[in-house]
C-alpha cells in the first residue's frame, strides 16, 4: 500500500510548469516537523497535478500551513554522466490549513500553539 500523510509548512514558493497537452504540474518543498527530543524537519517535494496545481500556485505561498494526502513515487534520470534518483509525493489532495485573515481573506501563516 502506497499512501502518505503529510502536515507541514511550504519551505519554497509553488513553482508552476506547462507540461503541454494543457497539462500543468506544480512543484513546492515541504517542511514537516519532527516529533523526536532533537526536533528538525523533513523537507519533502510535493507534486500537484491539473486543478490542484493551479489552486496551490493561486493561494499559497513559503510558510504557509498545508495537509497533504499522496502516494510515493521514486524516479531515475541521469545528470552529468552520474545516475540521479529522487522520490517525490504525489498529491492526491492537498488541505491549505492556514486561517484567513479578516483583511479581504488573505491566506496568512499558521502558528501553531506551543504548550
Amino acid at each position: 500500500m502506497n499512501v502518505v500523510t503529510l502536515i507541514g509548512n511550504l519551505a519554497t514558493d509553488v513553482e508552476i510548469k506547462d507540461v503541454g497537452d494543457n497539462k500543468r504540474v506544480a512543484n513546492f518543498l515541504l517542511a514537516v516537523n519532527r516529533l523526536t527530543k532533537d526536533g528538525g524537519a523533513d523537507f519533502v517535494r510535493i507534486v500537484a497535478w491539473e486543478r490542484q496545481a493551479d489552486l496551490c500556485a493561486q493561494y499559497l505561498t513559503k510558510g504557509k500551513r498545508v495537509g497533504v494526502d499522496g502516494y510515493l513515487r521514486s524516479r531515475t534520470w541521469e545528470e552529468d554522466g552520474k545516475r540521479r534518483r529522487d522520490i517525490d509525493v504525489v498529491a492526491r489532495s492537498v488541505q491549505f490549513l492556514s486561517p484567513m485573515s479578516e483583511e479581504g481573506g488573505e491566506v496568512v501563516p499558521f502558528e501553531p500553539a506551543v504548550a
